[in-house]
Order: structure tokens, then C-alpha cells, then sequence
């Protein structure tokens, strides 16, 4: 994979692009320079490779990592968690309250994403190590941490696309790094001249009318600015909330017609992406375009999550 720089996006706040799926601008991991250097999210294990070299470009050591927080314990966010804390021996991990017990014993997290991603597992998420759990902090909402002389990150609560999921308020930026509650902000799309932010709705969490709570309580604190954890920080907020709360009802009205239909995800998945390929091709993009394999692949999880939220309404 390609030596890229970390992202400048102001002069305190980095993005080291973490090649997740062997793929730029996928997933990533932010550096907060402050007193207490302070990382959010690590992707996969497989991302820990240049979360370390972006570290190197800064000027930083590893023993300068103060804290590692994760929004939430999905293994493309925190997997890399537990092999990046080896190397980091001044660190802790700051997860949210659902999230704590599966960080120490990752067993859960790792049969759950093996039954998604099948036969490619080990080469997208090994190894996941566990966390010591005398290297955690909890966070619950409206808790606060101290990572600077002149900031303090707030968390909050934001369920809908998974229980253990916050989201971080960084004062200073009026910004909130969302993980994945607000959506996916597609750099590939962005580089085309095209906003574009789409719900991600993946098992076994997905809750629909939680994640419209959390959008909406979000929107109401007014940011200027949506760190995403795929990927990349937006300011254009409005556009950004609009979209992902406009396709969250398109996703879960075809979700709803094909469970009445006795039909599954993978038609759900093909639907969805043919919704999506209608308005990308009405903004201009070309049909063969690269960014349509990470839309595919994101269907076809996002169809997962569709579904079983359906079938779990129905027991």
C-alpha cells in the first residue's frame, strides 16, 4: 500500500488513513494534539501498521499516546485496539459503558463479525487482542475527559447503529467524531465533487428509530464539524444530516417491502444499491466507477442489519 501523509485538518487535529479492506480513504484514525496526545479509533488490526507510521510523520512516540478511544466496539473501529495498547505503554482505552466487557474478552465481537465477513476474516480483522481491563475507562453520556490545558471531551450516548456506541464532543472544533451513528461520508465521492453521506445500518444493533434520536440530538447541539469514522471530517453539517436521515428512511421503506415479501437481504442489499446508483448517476458519476465496490460491500451489510432488525420485530 501506498506511504501517505496523516491529513491535516486544522492545526491540533490529524487523520491517518488506515487502508481498512486495503482501501484509502476507508477508515481511519484521528490524532488530537494536545497535552495528552489523544487517538480516536484504531480500525482493524490490520491498520495498526500505519496508525504507527502516521504517529512517526508527527513527531510522535508511542509512548506519547496518552489515550485511545473508541466510539464503539465493532472490530473496524477498535480490533486494532489491544495490539496498538501493546506498543503504547502509556495508554488507555476509553470505550463506553456496552462496550467495556467486550474489549476484555473480544470472543463475542469475533464470532459476530466472522459469521458477516465469512472466509475473509482473518485477513480483515487478525489478530484481536484483548484489552487489560486495568487499561480501560468507561465513558457513559455527559461524562467528561481532560486531554489538554484548554479541552475537554464531552461523550455522549448515540445508539442506532450500535448500543455501545458514543459519540465525542471536541469543544475547541465545535465538532463531534460520530463513529458511525450519523452515516458514511464517501472521500471517492467527495474527490468527484459529489457530497454524499449514507446511513450504516449493520448487524445486529441496527435500530432505526434510535439512530433518527441520536442524528437529531446531534443536529440540535449545532456542530460545525462531523468527524466520521468512514471517513474524514465534514463541515458542510446540514447537507450531512439531511442526507443520511433522507436514505435511513428510503433504506428501511425497501427493507420493509421486501420482509412483506418473504424476500431476504441479498434482494434487499441489490435494491438498495440500485436506489443509490439511480442518484449517483443523476449528480454525474460514471456507472464503472471504484467507489462502487465499497458501496456494494456496504449494501449487502447494511441489508444484514435491515433484516434483522425486521426479524427481531416480529419474535
Amino acid at each position: 500500500m501506498e506511504d501517505k501523509k496523516p491529513i491535516l485538518l486544522d492545526e491540533r487535529i490529524y487523520l491517518i488513513d488506515g487502508f481498512d479492506l486495503d482501501t484509502a480513504a476507508r477508515t481511519g484514525t484521528y490524532v488530537i494534539n494536545e497535552s495528552n496526545l489523544t487517538l480516536i479509533e484504531t480500525g482493524p488490526s490490520p491498520s495498526v501498521k500505519y496508525i504507527k507510521k502516521g504517529l512517526e510523520d508527527l513527531g510522535h512516540s508511542l509512548k506519547d499516546v496518552r489515550y485511545i478511544v473508541v466510539t464503539h466496539v465493532h472490530l473496524d473501529h477498535a480490533g486494532g485496539a489491544g495490539l496498538l495498547l501493546q506498543d503504547c505503554p502509556n495508554a488507555t482505552v476509553v470505550v463506553h459503558p456496552k462496550g467495556a466487557r467486550h474489549l476484555v474478552d473480544p470472543a463475542k465481537l469475533v464470532a459476530g463479525a466472522r459469521g458477516v465477513y465469512g472466509d475473509s476474516f482473518n485477513e480483515l480483522f487478525d489478530p484481536v487482542l484483548p484489552v487489560p481491563e486495568d487499561r480501560l475507562i468507561v465513558k457513559a453520556d455527559g461524562e467528561t475527559l481532560t486531554i489538554g490545558d484548554n479541552c475537554m471531551l464531552e461523550f455522549l450516548d448515540t445508539p442506532g447503529h450500535a448500543r455501545h456506541h458514543f459519540s465525542i464532543y471536541d469543544p475547541i472544533s465545535n465538532g463531534y467524531f460520530t463513529g458511525d451513528t450519523v452515516g458514511i461520508r464517501y472521500q471517492q465521492l467527495i474527490d468527484e465533487g459529489i457530497d454524499f453521506f449514507l446511513p450504516s445500518t449493520s448487524p445486529n444493533h441496527f435500530d432505526p428509530n434510535a439512530m433518527r434520536a441520536s442524528i437529531d440530538r446531534i443536529r440540535d447541539l449545532k456542530p460545525d464539524r462531523i468527524y466520521y469514522g468512514h471517513f474524514g471530517m465534514t463541515e458542510n453539517v446540514d447537507q450531512a444530516f439531511d442526507q443520511v436521515s433522507e436514505w435511513l428512511d428510503i433504506f428501511v421503506g425497501i427493507g420493509e417491502e421486501v420482509v412483506s415479501e418473504s424476500k431476504g437481504y441479498d434482494v434487499l442489499a441489490s435494491r438498495m444499491l440500485e436506489q443509490v446508483k439511480g442518484e449517483l448517476s443523476i449528480k454525474g458519476l460514471r456507472t464503472d466507477h471504484d467507489v462502487y465496490v465499497l458501496l456494494n460491500l456496504d449494501m449487502q451489510v447494511c441489508a444484514l442489519g435491515i433484516i434483522d432488525y425486521f426479524n427481531k420485530l416480529k419474535q
